[in-house]
């Protein structure tokens, strides 16, 4: 666990752009609202988000493969149910969440998490193929450029290998759906989007062939998982 008491900037290679689908949330605003709540997270939104969390980590648990990047590991709270035979890197853009996940892991003897990086979810150092699957907790609509997320993670996740996303996307219509449309103004203090289409995030083919499944509670989130098929 050499790694995961350090502190690393941020910093990586180009990849495409696709220009964003809704107005994009600049990483300082990301810090800002995240900063803010990095002392009530486990509390205020662990809660909520715990049948998304380990839906996400039992299905990493059930895949092929060692090593496992977690996108958005926040204060770690997803870190003490993978398998100890599982291998985990996790990054955050947040300097506040990683200092709580790096108490988690010393706490806990959590030896299988190998790293805990400061690190730009779309611009990873990572070599290509480095990992056998990777798990976006909840930071598919915090991010910039979606598509430039996916992009980077089928970029580092070897052909073959597994790509999910646990996350809150937009009803399709009904009255959360409104109230989803009617909180999107306060995105930047939020620190996220509420209404953040799927299709934002995935194009048409990879929504056709992905799994999906809503997570409790009220299937507020939802389980994306997909294989990263070679040339994708």
């Amino acid at each position: 666990m050499s790694d995961v008491l350090q502190e690393y900037p941020s910093s990586g290679g180009e990849s495409p752009v696709p220009p964003p689908s809704r107005s994009a949330l600049d990483a300082e605003a990301v810090k800002q609202a995240y900063r803010r709540w990095a002392n009530v997270y486990d509390l205020g939104f662990g809660g909520i988000s715990r049948f998304g969390r380990l839906k996400a980590v039992n299905t990493i648990n059930a895949l092929p493969g060692r090593d496992v990047l977690e996108v958005g590991v926040g204060t770690g709270l997803a870190l003490p149910h993978y398998n100890r035979s599982k291998a985990i890197t996790g990054i955050d853009l947040s300097t506040d969440m990683l200092a709580k996940a790096r108490e988690r892991v010393k706490r806990d003897n959590l030896s299988n998490v190998t790293a805990l990086l400061e690190m730009d979810a779309e611009e990873t150092t990572f070599e290509d193929n480095s990992f056998d699957a990777a798990v976006a907790m909840f930071v598919a609509s915090v991010v910039p450029h979606p598509r430039k997320l996916l992009c980077e993670l089928k970029r580092v996740v070897r052909p073959g290998g597994h790509i999910l996303f646990i996350n809150h996307f937009l009803a399709p219509g009904g009255i959360r759906g409104a109230v989803e449309h009617a909180m999107a103004h306060a995105s930047h203090s939020l620190g996220w989007h509420p209404d953040f289409a799927m299709e934002s995030l995935l194009p048409q083919e990879d929504i056709a062939r992905a799994t999906i499944q809503p997570v409790r509670p009220f299937g507020l989130f939802t389980l994306v998982t997909l294989e990263n098929l070679p040339g994708s």
